[in-house]
């Protein structure tokens, strides 16, 4: 008989994560219950705790009467995009449940995006369109202050995670030089990168493009705030790729504003962003409505990696394609020890 996965996708779309071909391939080798296009009712999935072999949800919400009653359990995966709050994660642990996010599928598609934000801030090709339309666009002229190439640039990354691993392997044929900050990472775990490890401040000082694309820690808030700002280089680009979380908004738009750096963003502390909001009109900056992820088929490497690795844990073999969760990880990313979830019928 099949394992149960029990699929409660919603906000997301089953379409959204698996192509035709993958999806067929999960149920073969799992029997799916769920994966219609609407949230699945509390009192359903507890119907098939017993029996349920893994749990694929958009927010998975099991506490510990739950965890000791799902007897067959070997995988949550969650596919919002990050570990949240609701989870019983120290039971799963001792329970030997892995904990997985499908964190790592949107890294290929939010790197192309970043690419594209890279080239078109440091080449101010979206300044020049907007200068064409007015008539004030700069006819076969070098623009130093503001424009640079990425061929043999410096580089930097707030966060080296799975995105800017993949934005650096993308942008390998320029020959750039890579920092990161990473207090999470030493220089051994980057042996074979070619990135540099520095301080913050050694990073934001000489990265002509400054990528933030570290994961929402209560440590990074605001981060990058105007002492940071103060210490870059005229004509930086900061771009923000995957939390707003990370950076002192109003601050980078001032400096912009001043025409001291450009600044390219995809993500917003409240979204959509309102219509009279005047970063509508911001100067100086590229604008992207959160849809660095959101082209058909970008985030049907999430499919791929879960079906991969429930192949893995039926077989028995180690080693995971999605984001495995320990106490460490849980702990940094949610911001508080570990504390069984509560009953939420």
């Amino acid at each position: 008989m099949k394992p149960k996965l029990i699929m409660d996708q919603h906000f997301r779309k089953r379409e959204e994560l698996f192509s035709a071909e993958r999806f067929e391939a999960l149920c073969e080798l799992c029997d799916v219950v769920g994966g219609e296009n609407r949230p699945m009712l509390t009192d359903r999935l507890r119907d098939h705790i017993a029996d349920m072999a893994f749990l694929v949800a958009a927010k998975p919400t099991l506490d510990g009467d739950d965890i000791r009653r799902a007897k067959n359990l070997k995988a949550v995966i969650e596919v919002s995009g990050t570990f949240q709050v609701g989870l019983d994660y120290q039971g799963c642990f001792e329970h030997g449940i892995e904990v997985l996010s499908c964190a790592p599928g949107f890294r290929y598609s939010v790197a192309e995006v970043t690419l594209g934000m890279m080239i078109a801030g440091g080449r101010g090709l979206v300044q020049e369109h907007e200068g064409f339309r007015n008539g004030t666009e700069h006819w076969l002229a070098d623009n130093p202050a503001t424009d640079f190439t990425l061929y043999r640039q410096n580089i930097g990354f707030v966060g080296y995670g799975m995105i800017a691993r993949e934005c650096h392997r993308l942008l390998a044929s320029f020959a750039p030089t890579v920092r990161a900050f990473d207090p999470w990472l030493d220089q051994q775990d980057l042996a074979q990168d070619g990135v540099q490890l520095c301080d913050l401040d050694t990073l934001v000082s000489h990265s002509r493009c400054l990528v933030v694309a570290a994961s929402p820690t209560d440590e990074n808030w605001k981060l990058i705030g105007q002492r940071e700002i103060d210490r870059m280089q005229a004509g930086t680009l900061v771009v923000v790729i995957i939390r707003s979380h990370l950076v002192d908004l109003d601050a980078l738009l001032r400096a912009a504003a001043d025409g001291k750096i450009r600044v390219a963003i995809d993500v917003f502390p409240s979204e959509p962003v309102a219509a009279d909001d005047p970063i509508r009109t911001a100067p100086n900056v590229i604008l992207s409505p959160h849809r660095a992820a959101a082209v058909e088929g970008g985030r049907h490497p999430i499919g791929d990696m879960i079906v991969s690795d429930i192949e893995n844990i039926l077989a028995g073999r180690t080693g995971r394609s999605l984001q495995a969760a320990n106490p460490d990880s849980i702990q940094r990313i949610l911001g508080a020890p570990l504390v069984r979830a509560q009953h939420t019928a």
